[in-house]
């Protein structure tokens, strides 16, 4: 896995989860007092913004699903993780739908395992024979690493919800407000910030916490869509079962 595809990654969420705004002045407060139904009346799309970011970095664990650009092929990471503010996640990463990786960091370890499409196609400008042997000896196969080296850094870091949404409860959103609508059945208002010619769309839940439920970005350079959800519940982030190739070991 690239390391600037993991730095666009992480950047990208924080960016756009931010929405530092550009907007002052464009959006007005409800004058009607809040109900149950409205659970965000009397506040401006950058009040209802800042309260979601404060949510959002305040939960515990969560799972993140989407598109984000990778910066070194011009391509698209497609990942599905859950993710927790102890370092562990579980998920799946694409490159530009080339191939697929699961990805697993529990304690001090993290988990790999590619398809052969994937690992063809990081195996670009390799000679035929150098790229079978990859596939030969990985493909379909969980290997290991540790997460202190100095190769398993930027994944560790991905891993880590500090990390990926840290400073994002900087807020101060000049957001506005749009309609309400739902988001994998959970009700939602829109927000809309603009920074120069890049757009985002917030989609904030009006029922419970106000959770950033998700995010579309269009911008030259971070288009993409993340959505947000199973937000305290267990990462499921366990040491896979069976035979395990120790990498660590392969590169002493």
């Amino acid at each position: 896995m690239p390391r600037t595809a993991l730095a666009a990654l992480c950047l990208t969420t924080v960016a756009a989860v931010g929405l530092t705004g550009c907007l002052p002045g464009a959006d007005k407060a409800d004058s009607k007092p809040s109900t149950p139904k409205s659970p965000f009346a009397g506040l401006t799309g950058g009040e209802i913004a800042d309260r979601s970011l404060t949510a959002t970095t305040g939960a515990a664990s969560l799972r993140m699903k989407g598109d984000v650009p990778d910066d070194e092929s011009g391509g698209t990471i497609v990942i599905d993780m859950a993710l927790n503010k102890k370092g562990e996640c579980a998920g799946t990463l694409s490159m530009g739908g080339q191939g697929k990786a699961d990805l697993i960091k529990t304690g001090d370890t993290i988990y790999m395992k590619y398809d052969e499409a994937f690992l063809r196609a990081q195996s670009d400008g390799e000679s035929k024979a150098d790229t079978q042997a990859v596939v030969d000896m990985m493909a379909g196969k969980w290997t290991k690493m540790s997460a202190k080296g100095a190769d398993a850094k930027d994944i560790a870091s991905f891993c880590d919800l500090n990390s990926m949404l840290g400073g994002a409860e900087d807020g101060n959103s000049d957001a506005t407000r749009g309609r309400t609508t739902t988001v994998d059945g959970t009700p939602a208002i829109v927000l809309h910030e603009k920074d120069g010619k890049d757009t985002y769309t917030l989609y904030v839940a009006t029922e419970g916490k106000p959770y950033v439920l998700r995010i579309d970005s269009v911008s030259a350079k971070d288009p993409g869509t993340l959505t947000f959800g199973e937000y305290e519940k267990p990462v499921p982030a366990k040491k896979p079962t069976g035979k395990i190739l120790d990498l660590d070991a392969l590169g002493s």
